[in-house]
């Protein structure tokens, strides 16, 4: 049989397969090679094969993901270079980014504007309140493996609470006798929603290129979607675009790209830079 490991507790996996759940355990190879909510395995009476994965998280451990939910809110006050540091993972890892503007219902019309001018033309942008129950415009976006992104207290639990209300019980009761003797560590696990699933993790407080990617700082500006046409201006085809005959730079002069975009991505090239450094 064939299915997706939902949810992995220990040495034991839920896997959902032709609308059941099965809790299985793994073989001595797939045990050890490793084996990640979000995977797709052949099983028996134990797991016989993972199939090639797509990507792999780390952190959150999740493989597979094929979109992520970016949350930003005015409260706590955003941190946007985060956002574009998992934009750039997005784009590393062959995942599809959607930002979510949560707490509408505190938001002023500058805030929304502005973060809809600066990610709007290249990025697709939700607009939820989660305090609200407006949050249906996710599910309908929920497609394959999707995960939930952003810095703490932007809304990612009460997301969650309100798009799987009581499809969290259901899930938990199904698998109670796997919670039996359990630790309080936070289990990642996947929720069908929509035409996909949906992981309850916290993922992405914070993130370090550096440490989970081999991108050099001269790579970056390519994954600065709204940076492409203003590079073809650059004199010189090396240009880390801090400063000379720059088109990003005139671009960002001229209101073309935004300044809290490329002052974000000047950040960034540091922190590659010192990292090369070692």
């Amino acid at each position: 049989m064939e299915g997706i490991v939902i949810k992995k507790n220990s040495n034991l996996f839920t896997i959902s397969s032709m609308g059941a759940f099965f809790d299985v355990l793994p073989s001595g190879k797939t045990k050890k090679d490793g084996i990640f909510v979000g995977d797709v395995v052949e099983f028996q009476d134990t797991i016989t094969k993972v199939k090639t994965r797509k990507n792999l998280l780390i952190r959150p451990p999740l493989a597979n993901l094929d979109k992520l939910f970016i949350v930003v809110s005015v409260s706590p006050k955003p941190d946007f270079v985060l956002v574009d540091k998992i934009l750039v993972y997005c784009y590393l890892n062959d995942i599809e980014p959607v930002l979510v503007i949560n707490k509408t219902d505190l938001a002023d019309e500058k805030f929304v504007s502005d973060v809809e001018k600066d990610y709007g033309e290249f990025l697709k942008i939700i607009k939820v309140s989660a305090k609200e129950k407006l949050v249906e415009e996710i599910k309908q976006n929920v497609e394959g493996v999707c995960a939930l992104a952003g810095q703490s207290a932007v809304g990612k639990s009460s997301i969650i609470n309100s798009l799987l209300g009581d499809k969290v019980a259901e899930i938990g009761n199904l698998s109670k006798k796997i919670e039996r003797g359990k630790q309080t560590t936070r289990v990642v696990q996947l929720y069908k929603l929509g035409n996909g699933y949906l992981a309850d993790t916290a993922g992405f407080s914070k993130l370090d290129l550096t440490m989970i990617s081999s991108l050099k700082k001269e790579e970056l500006a390519s994954y600065y979607p709204d940076f492409l046409h203003a590079r073809s201006h650059c004199k010189y085809r090396s240009c880390l675009h801090e400063g000379g005959e720059c088109g990003i730079i005139s671009y960002v002069k001229d209101g073309k790209i935004s300044k809290r975009r490329y002052e974000n991505y000047l950040k960034i090239l540091q922190e590659l830079k010192n990292s090369e450094k070692y």
